[in-house]
């Protein structure tokens, strides 16, 4: 057993590790820079492999290819150079390696059958097409040969062969007779894939003479038929009948009857057989069984079941088709024909072999000199392909040497490479069903860096929002980009920035100071360059005063406002709508520079009004609701809707018009504004009313159009501002004539259902649109982009066809044409539809996760080839979920959560992370049908982040000078703790913050007993926890130090002094004896200045009663002549609030609010306790009251 050649085990890890950072150099594909860069070439288009030509045109072999500078071409044919310019039918088009062979003037297709391979060449390597085999379709005639006639007894089986010439491609074959039509099939009688016609027990229907097989050949378009063949069904009776005339009376006779048998197989012959596949293909398997009853197939697969999703069942069961079979199909595959006389089986073993296909194809490498790389030519198939690379077309083993390259197997590594090492290089996997060849170029490029973003650049944002300032770049080696804002500003860091790989600078929130100019700076070992553009942030569009709901009456008035607040630099535009849709072409409708009026308003006018804001920035909107209620009438006049119209007569009958007039009824004070014409059709939807049209309220007769096939009669509707009439009574009825339909059907699509077939759908023509009786549809479909016929079929009241058998989603070409028992519509339209979608194949490659900042993250992808997405690409999921924290190693229940992207996007945020985690994640690409395979879990750790709060702190056993903390760990340390931090300073009686003290404790502890401190003191105590990032929230906490008890002991309780006793209850006596006082006093009925006022406005309304009149007197007080204060809220019924009772009796005067019942009567209130004012004019100031007196003397 032979060695493989090894390397020291560190060097391939440390050629991976760069080729996964460096060999990464992608060139933007920026139209200028592609122009001045060098590339070798690159075959971008050429002909399939196993081309198939038509004879009798011109043949084109295409072969184009780009570089810089653009690649001159060359072909070989059968291994050798191919001279064009010796012959003179063959020619190169322009610019372009394609040749194209004259056959229409003179040449022969044969001539140029052959193995053709085209070269692009140009300074920097060479590229080459595939082997591209040329081969002249062929159409043979049927041999002739003579046909014997078939006659076959009653029962029996039967075969009629087909055998077609053999062609190229294999033709289609179909059973037609002479009319031209296909013949029936069905369980009995059935073509087997070989082309033959297959009987299972005749029948004597099956007697005919023109049993024709017909082949197919679609690159000729040419259709071959087979001589007619004869056959004739002996039945039991006939046979009987014929035997019984050749015999006496005395002769015994009679045919036996027809006989029931088991089954026998026609086809495949034997017990078992074998089959060979390719993946990828369709795996066809046919069992085709006489017997009488007519036997019924079924498969099964010994020792598994048959794959979901990927088998149907053709030919009425008795052809298995497996799609896009794998290794995996491979197997004992048994057919069992059963009938109720027994059965028979037959077993199949399939080995699905498989042509080479890609793992990793070779990608184009991009590379700076000195640089690493690798480029890896990775396939499968079965049997295992081998592996061969060519450099510039040539076999590397005879290719010029390259010191910086080194083949290993399907790898070839690259060391410190020079410009002279670019190249094109080409990988063939091949084993004996095919092989796959791939260019990869290595394009050692020295360039210094370059910004293609435009100098300059204006950018202009609204407040609040992300801003993206770009600075695309291109250089080899990769620059790094730095970005600066200001004129000598320092390099922009920090977590309110987000620096994107491609340059771009994102600032998630920009704010007014984010306004600025910013540089972006590209430098790499050749050079560097700097860009300027400039960000502007403007204030958000405002609507301050919006419209509102408002209600008026008909024929009224009404306005909406919408004022706005916008940046002074953006220029707004504000446009009005009724119920989503522009408001009706109406001159009552009057826009005005912030507000909307209707005049005149009617109840059309009812709806929904917006009003919406635009700028070149933003979009803002508010709505409002009117509401159209009737006007009050005028008593003098009744309006009411009209009464019917009557007299309906029917003139000028023609074949498509037709003229109806009518009388009016009383418009009833309302004028008639207008006349709805409606029609009723007998013949397909009786008693159904439908609008036809209308005219103004003026005319009286109308010309109305008419629809073929229809049982028509008319009336009428009046309609004035009031409402509508009752319809009139109908009109004669009048039949138009039939013909063929005039419209097609509407709204035709094709949605595939299932991965294998198209659902075409339509909308179907409504009665009257029949134009005819007999109405049906010819769907119509082919395959886009595929040189095939259309294939049509005829069906009546669907509106839904399904075809069966498609690829997975393709493209088809569909129409749907109406026809009826007198013709054709007129041909439709083409619409394109899709065959069913199936799961996505492949899951997204190359997931990377860059993490941003400990809760957010940013993971790319590749997207994975549109082929393999077998549907509409909807866009990739990311599951991504948190496995375990790093800081307490415990899993917990795994939550997954998914954010999905829309569309082809390739790379997405990850917010919300939680700080020093582990976390997985996969990404899935996302069709209509469903979720593609998931990529392999990508893990990725997020950094530490600050900590939460501490999760309690508790303050106990206080003594004189000391107190004891405890406390617990945060609930989140999002990271590892390194210490705690105390702060606490002393509150003094006021209030006021004390020195504050700060001190650092272990991050293991979690108690701390403070010593030294003051006795009787408030502190105010601030705990955090740190991490290497930082410190984290807070906690807060006061605890106060026990008072000294010898001080204690000297402090004086004053209420419990006998002397301080003895003077309250002398107040209290005091303040008794005044209040009987002032209570005997105003029962005298003193007056108050309110009297005088009083009397100064002799106001009837306001004067008090007299007391000869037997009401209230007067109020007065001889001791209070100070004008009553405005703007008490005391209660009327002069109770003295909880917070009134310290206030003076003279005090209850000033701050009484002079009130009055509608009697005239005064409610006294009292106000709450006021601030002394100082005496006003000659007035003296009132003594102090006693419970004053005594709050100063205590």
């Amino acid at each position: 057993m032979m060695k493989k050649k090894s390397i020291p085990a560190s060097k391939p890890f440390l050629i991976l590790f760069l080729c996964q950072i460096i060999s990464a150099l992608d060139v933007p594909l920026d139209s200028k820079l592609l122009e001045e860069l060098s590339q070798p070439p690159t075959i971008t288009h050429q002909s399939p492999k196993d081309y198939i030509v038509d004879p009798r045109e011109n043949i084109v072999i295409q072969c184009e290819a780009k570089g810089k500078p653009p690649p001159s071409f060359s072909w070989t044919r059968n291994g050798t150079h191919f001279d064009i310019d010796k012959d003179a039918q063959v020619t190169m088009k322009p610019n372009s390696g394609t040749l194209v062979i004259n056959i229409m003037n003179g040449g022969k297709a044969e001539a140029y059958e052959g193995v053709y391979q085209c070269t692009a060449r140009n300074e920097r390597g060479a590229a080459i097409s595939n082997n591209i085999v040329i081969r002249p379709s062929r159409s043979p005639l049927w041999t002739k040969e003579k046909l014997e006639p078939h006659q076959v007894r009653e029962g029996d089986s039967l075969v009629l062969h087909c055998r077609p010439p053999v062609g190229l491609p294999p033709p289609i074959i179909f059973w037609m007779d002479n009319a031209f039509q296909r013949l029936p099939q069905s369980e009995r009688v059935s073509q087997g894939l070989n082309g033959d016609l297959y009987f299972s027990n005749v029948q004597p229907e099956d007697t005919r003479e023109d049993y024709i097989c017909y082949a197919r050949f679609n690159h000729t378009q040419t259709i071959q038929q087979k001589q007619p063949i004869s056959v004739k069904v002996f039945s039991m009776d006939s046979l009987n009948d014929t035997i019984a005339a050749n015999l006496s009376d005395t002769d015994i006779y009679g045919a036996k009857p027809v006989t029931e048998r088991q089954p026998v197989l026609l086809t495949p012959t034997g017990s078992t057989s074998t089959k060979v596949e390719l993946r990828g293909n369709v795996l066809l398997l046919e069992c085709i069984a006489a017997g009488l009853p007519t036997p019924v197939i079924r498969w099964i697969k010994e020792g598994g079941e048959l794959p979901a999703n990927r088998t149907f069942f053709e030919n009425f069961k008795k052809t298995l088709k497996i799609i896009d079979v794998s290794e995996a199909d491979s197997g004992n595959y048994k057919c069992i024909a059963r009938n109720t006389m027994g059965s028979v089986h037959h077993v199949i073993s399939v080995t699905v072999k498989a042509a080479p296909y890609w793992i990793t194809a070779p990608r184009n490498l991009v590379l700076s000199p000195g640089e690493d790389g690798t480029l890896i030519c990775r396939a499968n198939g079965n049997p295992k392909p081998s592996i061969s690379w060519l450099a510039n077309g040539v076999p590397i083993a005879i290719a010029p040497e390259d010191p910086s390259r080194k083949v290993d197997g399907d790898t070839i590594i690259f060391s410190h490479v020079q410009e002279r090492s670019s190249a094109v290089y080409q990988c063939n996997a091949s084993n004996e069903y095919g092989y796959l060849l791939a260019n990869a170029f290595v394009n050692v490029l020295a360039e210094p860096p370059r910004i293609l973003t435009p100098a300059n650049k204006l950018y202009q944002v609204i407040a609040d929002s992300p801003a993206l300032l770009d600075c695309a770049y291109f250089g080899s080696p990769k620059p790094e980009i730095e970005w600066f804002k200001g004129v000598k500003g320092s390099i922009l860091r920090g977590n309110e920035y987000v620096f994107h790989d491609n340059g771009t600078l994102e600032i998630p929130v920009a704010q007014k100071d984010s306004t600025g100019t910013y540089t972006c700076v590209a430098r790499n070992e050749l050079g560097k360059i700097q860009n300027e553009v400039h960000l502007e942030i403007k204030d958000p569009t405002m609507i301050i005063k919006q419209p509102e709901y408002k209600v008026v009456q008909r024929y009224g008035q009404v306005s909406f406002e919408c004022i706005i607040k916008h940046d002074s630099t953006l220029l707004p535009t504000v446009i009005w709508l009724k119920d989503n849709d522009e408001l009706p072409d109406d001159e009552r409708f009057l826009v005005g520079k912030d507000n909307l009026t209707i005049m005149n308003v009617t109840d059309k006018d009812d709806g929904t009004y917006t009003c919406i804001v635009n700028t070149t920035l933003d979009s803002v909107s508010a709505s409002a609701v009117l509401t159209v209620v009737a006007a009050p009438p005028t008593p003098a006049i009744i309006y009411a809707r009209p009464n019917p119209p009557f007299d309906l007569e029917l003139t000028g009958q023609l074949e498509r018009t037709i003229d109806l007039s009518w009388i009016p009824g009383d418009e009833n004070n309302s004028p008639i504004t207008h006349f709805v014409i409606e029609y009723e059709d007998g013949l397909h939807e009786p008693g159904v009313w439908h609008y036809q049209t209308e005219v103004p309220g003026t005319q009286t007769t109308v010309q109305l159009k008419l629809s073929p096939y229809v049982n028509y009669s008319f009336r009428v509707v009046a309609v004035n501002k009031i409402g509508r009439s009752q319809p009139s009574e109908p009109s004669e009825q009048y039949l138009t004539k039939s013909a063929s339909p005039d419209e097609n059907p509407a709204n035709v699509q094709g949605i595939g259902s299932e991965p294998d077939n198209l659902v075409i759908t339509w909308e179907s023509l409504k009665g009257f649109q029949s134009n005819g009786p007999g109405l049906q549809y010819k769907v119509s479909w082919r395959q886009k982009d595929v040189d095939d016929e259309w294939t049509s079929v005829i069906v009546a009241n669907v509106s839904k066809y399904i075809v069966s058998g498609t690829p997975t989603f393709v493209p088809y070409e569909i129409k749907v044409q109406a026809l009826n028992d007198l013709g054709y519509a007129p041909e439709p339209s083409e619409v394109i539809g899709h065959s069913g979608e199936d799961l996505p194949m492949v899951a997204p490659g190359n997931v990377q996760v860059h993490v941003i900042n400990s809760t957010l993250a940013k993971v790319h992808w590749d997207p994975v080839p549109l082929k393999t997405v077998r549907g509409h690409l909807q866009g990739y999921k990311v599951y991504y979920w948190k496995v375990q924290s790093l800081s307490r190693r415990s899993r917990r229940h795994v939550e997954k959560k998914i954010l999905t992207f829309r569309g082809n996007k390739t790379f997405g945020m990850l917010p919300g992370l939680e700080p020093y985690s582990s976390y997985k994640l996969n990404v899935r690409v996302v069709n209509g049908k469903g979720e593609g395979p998931a990529s392999p879990d990508k893990v990725f750790k997020t950094p530490e982040g600050v900590p939460s709060s501490p999760s309690y702190l508790k303050i106990t056993n206080p003594t004189l000078d000391s107190l004891t903390l405890e406390w617990g760990s945060p609930t989140h340390p999002n990271g590892v703790l390194t210490s705690y931090i105390l702060k606490f300073q002393p509150i003094n009686n006021t209030h006021e913050l004390g020195p504050l003290v700060e001190i650092r404790i272990p991050a293991n502890e979690s108690s701390l007993i403070l010593k030294n401190l003051n006795y009787s003191t408030r502190y105010k105590f601030y705990f955090n926890a740190q991490t290497s990032v930082g410190s984290g929230s807070q906690i807060t906490e006061e605890a106060v130090t026990i008072m000294d008890e010898a001080m204690a002991s000297r402090q004086v309780d004053i209420a419990t002094q006998g002397w301080f006793i003895g003077l309250m209850c002398a107040v209290a006596l005091l303040i008794l004896i005044l209040l009987i006082v002032c209570f005997i006093r105003r029962n005298k009925g003193g007056k108050y200045p309110v009297k005088e006022k009083e009397d100064a406005h002799a106001d009837p309304e306001i004067q008090p009663m007299k007391e000869d009149d037997g009401t209230f007197g007067e109020y007065s007080d001889a001791e209070d002549h100070k004008p009553l204060k405005k703007g008490s809220r005391t209660p009327s019924d002069r109770t003295v609030k909880k917070e009134d009772s310290d206030d003076s009796l003279v005090d209850y005067g000033e701050g009484v609010n002079g009130q009055f019942n509608e009697d005239g009567s005064f409610i006294g209130q009292y106000s709450g306790k006021k601030e002394k004012e100082p005496a006003e004019g000659n007035e003296s100031s009132e003594a102090p009251s006693p419970v004053n007196a005594m709050n100063s003397f205590v």
